[in-house]
């Protein structure tokens, strides 16, 4: 459940629109929402290295003060908006450069996810803060929701009552792709509260096989196969507990497609025929996991979530799981259908 939840303000309209969703999380959870502001360092003024040598230590000292003060002014205004009535807040002013003490924050053990803004699709995708919110996603050892800004809205009430807000998770067969169903069950249940909730769960057939040949049709069916009857273990296994616990409805699908990143854009934003389901109308938010190792942030499925991430407009929760170097390798191992 995200109780404890940060939101970073650049002190722009676009980084606020991150304020509604976490309210909403942290209502729903009993929760708080810890406000931050990052402010620059004097070596980050007009001039850099040469500022500071030529520039009294005093007066760096007040800068300094100043900067701090302005911040701190700036997010009590915000903790007493109307978007947070009701809301306990936490307000945090660091110095230094935004990526690493937005990252550092979130190392305590009491914070359970970050949510940030970031520009819409335009052809790629242009991020707040500069490149910001893309290197939290890199570095953050906690969930991550990017909201986009002219996205879906999640902070109310589903606009369609004839279906409930919905959040499409890819698999690809592996342990690290499977991370994210229970952060993506339990941010999708808490955003459609008191309505329901529901998890649509998307395998991606690649193709073509990794040579680059086309595959025949035996083995197309074969690989289809496969995917369908792990797709469905994993729906059987969410339907008899998570998503029961959560009173979750859970849908699945499994598509062969040239490009893996495409298609799942595609069904997320689009929808498509859902085994026993029916047609639904796309879905409201994605979830991905990832994985890092030895300091390089490495992706699940290749460079695929790296493009799904810079080319839907759909809001996207990123976990990062904590899995042992053995259990990233079977992932690894596993990883067939799906490489980029």
């Amino acid at each position: 459940m995200f109780q404890h939840i940060v939101v970073p303000l650049d002190g722009s309209a676009l980084a606020e629109q991150a304020l509604p969703t976490a309210a909403r999380l942290a209502r729903s959870a009993g929760g708080w929402v810890m406000l931050l502001r990052v402010v620059k360092q004097p070596v980050e003024y007009a001039g850099g290295a040469t500022f500071m040598i030529y520039t009294p230590l005093d007066t760096l000292e007040r800068l300094m003060k100043e900067e701090e003060a302005e911040a701190r002014h700036y997010l009590e205004g915000v903790a007493a908006s109307p978007v947070l009535e009701g809301v306990p807040t936490r307000l945090e002013v660091r110095t230094g450069l935004a990526t690493p003490m937005i990252v550092s924050v979130t190392e305590s053990p009491k914070i359970d996810l970050i949510v940030m803004s970031s520009h819409g699709r335009t052809g790629l995708a242009r991020w707040v803060l500069g490149s910001v919110a893309h290197n939290v996603v890199r570095s953050s050892s906690v969930p991550v929701l990017l909201l986009r800004e002219h996205g879906p809205a999640t902070a109310g009430p589903h606009p369609n009552v004839e279906r409930p807000l919905r959040v499409l998770v890819p698999l690809d067969g592996t342990v690290v792709a499977k991370a994210a169903l229970g952060a993506a069950a339990q941010l999708i249940a808490a955003l459609a509260a008191p309505g329901q909730g529901a998890m649509h769960l998307l395998r991606v057939v690649k193709q073509e096989a990794r040579s680059g040949e086309v595959p025949d049709a035996t083995t197309k069916e074969e690989c289809l196969h496969k995917a369908k009857l792990d797709v469905q273990s994993v729906t059987s296994h969410l339907r008899e507990g998570l998503a029961a616990e959560l009173k979750l409805s859970v849908t699945w699908s499994v598509t062969l497609d040239k490009d893996v990143a495409s298609a799942i854009i595609s069904v997320a934003e689009n929808g498509e025929d859902a085994e026993g389901a029916g047609v639904f109308g796309g879905c409201d938010l994605l979830a991905l996991a990832t994985h890092g190792r030895e300091g390089l942030q490495r992706w699940v499925m290749g460079s695929i979530a790296e493009r799904v991430l810079n080319g839907t407009r759909l809001p996207l929760l990123i976990v990062r799981p904590h899995l042992s170097e053995h259990e990233v390798s079977e992932a690894e191992i596993q990883r067939a259908e799906v490489r980029s």
